[in-house]
């Protein structure tokens, strides 16, 4: 019987050891990067629970008589009089009245029906007047991007227009912040891909849109299966049949089915310039590029439109329409005491002048620290925060919002 071959490493040739080597570095890297996903995957379903158990829904809380007249759009002084002719919630114990947003929703009915001319508070699209879809986007993360699409979707919804957030970023933070964990609440086929998709597995639109805790807000949420979109892609465009859509008609042709019923969209996109990103800006009215007044986020949004511009010239070569209502840059995470900071707002200011809008969304811990248990700052109680903290992020998200429902009316014609 003969002896088995011994294999002796010297007669193995050194660029099959490295080969070898560089395998099982590869098979270990591979190995930490799954089961640290599934650990850390594992740890946020349980933290999940903790925070919001299966019974748990997420409610909004009830505003003072301050806020609702400003979502309303009346004097405090007008509200109050409002109440004592009989409407309105009823006091509370100590007196003190607080407004749910179906208060604020049957005064706006109420103002409307007593009034003469055109609604005025019910601010649903009239006649003649176009869906807005407003893309939110930067190639930089960190720019502030979904915590802006979040907050100026759910401002937009208090104020009594009918909005729909449009989540394409496949790590699905504004679906988490909107209630929809990716990880646990959006299955198969449940985001935008399952309306896009180039297959006879695709749905209907109306199948996919999500009611929110929010009245007059609804979502799509987002998940890591939107990432199909930009693998399947090359593949359609490779065995595309002349009859079907192109790539970037894709979304805009998926809200026309559901126009009806909205006033505003609100498009997260992703912070790559992919498929997702180009379908967003061929189906967007408006554009809103966020940026981080700093000077590697300015320069790396240098470099990111210029490659925007010479993928929509391509993209308008085979037929994409590039006509917007406005297109706006917006400061975020800005220290008004950063002198540097200061200075590159400035420095931005002389480049894009009325293109950069007059307000910034400041830094804020407030903001931050309400995303730490997924609540914006509409959301959250004053009562958690330093009252000065709290208000001036308040006030800079709202002179935001308000300067891009401002853009939005003067679209409409709307004094």
């Amino acid at each position: 019987m003969s002896a088995s071959p011994v294999i002796c490493a010297d007669f193995i040739p050194e660029a099959t050891m490295l080969n070898m080597a560089n395998n099982q570095k590869s098979s270990n890297l591979r190995s930490l990067i799954s089961s640290d996903a599934d650990e850390l995957s594992r740890q946020l379903q349980a933290h999940q629970h903790r925070t919001f158990p299966p019974t748990a829904l997420k409610t909004i809380r009830q505003f003072t008589p301050a806020e609702a007249a400003d979502f309303i759009g009346i004097h405090q002084g007008y509200l109050r009089q409002i109440v004592a002719d009989g409407h309105g919630p009823e006091p509370l114990a100590n007196g003190r009245r607080m407004y749910s947003v179906q208060d604020i929703e049957n005064l706006r009915q109420i103002l409307d029906d007593g009034g003469k001319g055109p609604r005025k508070y019910v601010r649903h699209r009239r006649d003649g007047e176009k869906l807005q879809v407003v893309s939110v986007m930067n190639f930089k993360g960190g720019s502030g991007k979904t915590t802006t699409s979040a907050h100026l979707a759910q401002f937009l919804a208090l104020r009594g227009y009918r909005v729909l957030a449009v989540d394409l970023d496949p790590q699905a933070s504004l679906s988490a912040l909107f209630g929809h964990q990716p990880e646990l609440d959006v299955g198969e086929n449940e985001t935008i891909y399952g309306a896009i998709r180039y297959d006879e597995a695709r749905r209907d639109i109306t199948e996919i849109v999500r009611a929110t805790y929010t009245p007059n807000l609804h979502v799509i949420p987002g998940n890591l299966e939107l990432m199909e979109f930009e693998h399947e892609t090359p593949k359609a465009l490779a065995a595309r049949q002349s009859t079907d859509s192109m790539f970037f008609a894709r979304i805009g042709e998926c809200l026309a089915e559901i126009e009806s019923a909205y006033d505003i969209v609100v498009v997260d996109c992703p912070p790559q310039l992919g498929f997702l990103t180009l379908s967003a800006l061929c189906a967007a009215t408006a554009v809103l590029i966020t940026v981080h007044p700093q000077m590697l986020d300015v320069m790396s949004m240098s470099q990111f439109l210029h490659m925007t511009g010479d993928l929509l010239r391509v993209v308008e070569n085979a037929g994409g329409t590039m006509d917007y209502d406005w297109m706006r840059y917006l400061v975020t995470r800005f220290e008004p005491n950063d002198g540097p900071q200061s200075q590159m707002s400035g420095f931005m200011k002389s480049i894009f002048g009325n293109r950069l809008l007059e307000n910034a969304m400041v830094k804020s811990t407030a903001i931050s620290d309400a995303g730490l248990t997924k609540q914006t700052l509409y959301e959250v109680d004053r009562s958690q925060f330093t009252r000065g903290t709290y208000d001036r992020a308040l006030d800079s998200l709202t002179a935001v919002n308000s300067e891009i429902e401002d853009l939005i009316k003067q679209t409409w014609g709307r004094k």
